[in-house]
């Protein structure tokens, strides 16, 4: 439900392909809430176009001339924090996914998706939220769980206390800390830290420290 009293989103559409444009305006003008203020046709005039319009949200795609969607979002957003970015794309990837909201976008759609979920996705966005395609939602939630059961798989030769203890190194603490956290001797810290070496096929504390940040261990050890 949309509130009738609200002014409309003011929304850009930047897309390298004119019918993909008109089709956009065509569905989202219908709805009353949202009125498309401009257009673009690639990054670049999507950048001067926000800095002109001031858009509350702006609907980009990723591939494009000139500059690519993901270069205009962090420049747009960069420049104009309060104007939101969806992306509208045909891309169901990881890197991309991540790009686009390390960039800034704050919203995912994929172009098959749904009139009423770009509409979804645009309000969304005005509202602060973050709105992902359910298909991205899946695929970055199989990424998670694929990452953790990894994390788990290459840590299987290490007991308990040497994964709690791998995680502190990876904090970059010393064996005099890590045995003052695990109410430990320093000697049996530093042997935890020469076991975990040795088990891992690593060569330095540093090796061990790396290792474990790359696979999100460097946890608080538990109490």
């Amino acid at each position: 439900m949309t509130d009738s009293t609200a002014p409309p989103i003011r929304v850009l559409l930047v897309d390298d392909h004119a019918v993909v444009r008109r089709g956009l305006r065509g569905f989202l003008e219908l709805l009353g809430d949202i009125e498309v203020v401009g257009e673009a046709e690639n990054g670049e005039l999507a950048v001067a176009a926000a800095r002109e319009l001031r858009p509350d949200v702006v609907l980009m795609d990723l591939l494009m001339p000139v500059l690519d969607g993901i270069e205009s979002t962090a420049a747009i957003k960069a420049e104009l924090p309060e104007t939101e970015v969806v992306a509208l794309t045909s891309f169901v990837e990881e890197a991309k996914v991540t790009a686009a909201l390390e960039a800034g976008a704050s919203g995912y759609i994929l172009k098959d998706a749904d009139a009423d979920d770009v509409a979804r996705a645009i309000r969304a966005a005005h509202r602060g939220e973050v709105h992902l395609d359910p298909a991205i939602a899946a695929l970055l939630a199989r990424r998670v769980r694929e990452r953790a059961t990894a994390a788990a798989a290459t840590t299987e030769p290490l007991t308990d206390r040497e994964r709690e203890v791998l995680g502190l190194v990876a904090r970059g603490m010393s064996n005099k800390s890590i045995a003052a956290a695990l109410d430990i001797t320093e000697r049996t810290a530093r042997t935890h830290v020469s076991n975990i070496l040795g088990k891992l096929g690593l060569a330095s504390r540093t090796q061990a420290a790396l290792y474990a940040v790359e696979r999100g261990l460097a946890a608080e050890p538990r109490r």
